[in-house]
């Protein structure tokens, strides 16, 4: 137990801790994993069969854990800088240091299994257009632009280094630090509504709205506008996750989406970081914490276990069409081996290279 503690907690130099929110993350983290299990199983399931239907269901609400990751990230940088003035080379440095160590591992991985497995690679055949591709990805530009990302959950990381990019300045040009919080507030809320509205005629990067969310969680959990509120989190949740699939099921646009996860996961991660009921203290616990301190690792290099998994299952165990039971029972098999693969990742790449703990 002193073992897991000592290599799974973490005390970051750059924030307090906070306890529910590092449970957050595990909780994303499952959701994503979620997602990748299913759809690399799906093709053992008869396509009308009800277990089909309930992976079509994860699939859709597993998706959600990226944008829970990025409310977290608008809360976390939003307030780092908000706080007191940093050098710009310094927070610029810090947040590759944070992101590229175990990117720099996994995109090289990936590079190698692409040679070993040329039929599964995404490089393009020709020298020229596989190096700009490389270069593509290995600059994190898949995302944000349409190019297919190498590791594919990378896609996310373009997202996350524009909103690196675009907070700091924001804040220094419009000498947002002088603002009275309410100021802020009022700031961000027409900011949302406005891009909003562009997005649902225009079309574009929806998602990165949900930064937004995370800045106004921050002033408002920060000015303690809200000492405590009722249990809305779990429901918010609930709630999220039965919209996403509902406003899929009826064809409705991606904006209604992410409009909705912007609110409902607001109301849930507030209730997270202002109250101590039961969701806090289950996303507080030990195991939950752990594993989402070592998220980001978990993040990036899980799809590589799973591909392994399914790779060597398949051809030990052909594909019959008639394994309804065998997608739950192969689950938590699954997801063992992600998280004792990935916590080598935290253990030798991240927590050494990318985390600066408070002494």
């Amino acid at each position: 137990m002193n073992w897991l503690k000592n290599t799974f907690e973490v005390s970051h130099s750059e924030h307090k801790t906070i306890r529910s929110m590092e449970g957050i993350r595990g909780l994303a983290a499952f959701l994503v994993f979620i997602v990748h299990y299913v759809t690399l199983f799906q093709h053992r399931l008869l396509e009308d069969s009800f277990t089909a239907q309930i992976a079509s269901y994860l699939r859709s609400v597993g998706d959600v854990g990226v944008d829970l990751f990025f409310v977290l990230s608008g809360y976390l940088i939003y307030g780092m800088l908000i706080k007191k003035h940093r050098p710009f080379k310094n927070y610029f440095f810090r947040r590759i240091q944070r992101i590229y160590p175990t990117f720099f591992v996994v995109f090289i991985l990936y590079l190698l299994l692409s040679v070993v497995f040329p039929s599964e690679s995404k490089i393009p055949d020709s020298w020229e257009d596989g190096i700009i591709y490389i270069v593509q990805n290995f600059l994190l530009l898949p995302g944000l632009f349409d190019i297919q990302p190498m590791i594919t959950v990378a896609w996310s990381l373009s997202y996350e280094f524009f909103y690196y990019l675009l907070i700091p300045l924001l804040i220094y040009i419009l000498s947002m630090r002088s603002w009275d919080p309410e100021k802020r507030i009022v700031f961000f809320v027409l900011v949302s509504i406005v891009f909003f509205s562009y997005f649902a005629v225009y079309g574009g990067h929806i998602r990165l709205l949900m930064f937004v969310a995370g800045i106004l969680l921050y002033e408002t959990v920060e000015g303690e506008y809200f000492k405590s509120i009722p249990p809305l989190g779990i429901p918010s949740f609930l709630i999220a996750m039965f919209l996403v699939y509902f406003l899929k099921d009826i064809g409705a646009d991606g904006r209604w989406k992410h409009f909705s996860l912007y609110i409902l996961f607001y109301i849930f991660c507030l209730e997270c970081f202002v109250s101590s009921g039961f969701l806090t203290k289950i996303l507080s616990s030990r195991p939950v914490r752990w594993f989402g301190n070592m998220s980001y690792s978990y993040y990036l290099f899980h799809g590589i276990t799973l591909l392994g998994f399914f790779y060597v299952f398949d051809r030990v165990y052909p594909p019959s069409h008639y394994e309804e039971a065998l997608i739950w029972l192969l689950l938590p098999l699954a997801f063992l081996l992600t998280l004792i693969t990935s916590s080598m990742v935290f253990i030798f790449v991240e927590k050494p290279y990318s985390i600066v703990v408070r002494k």
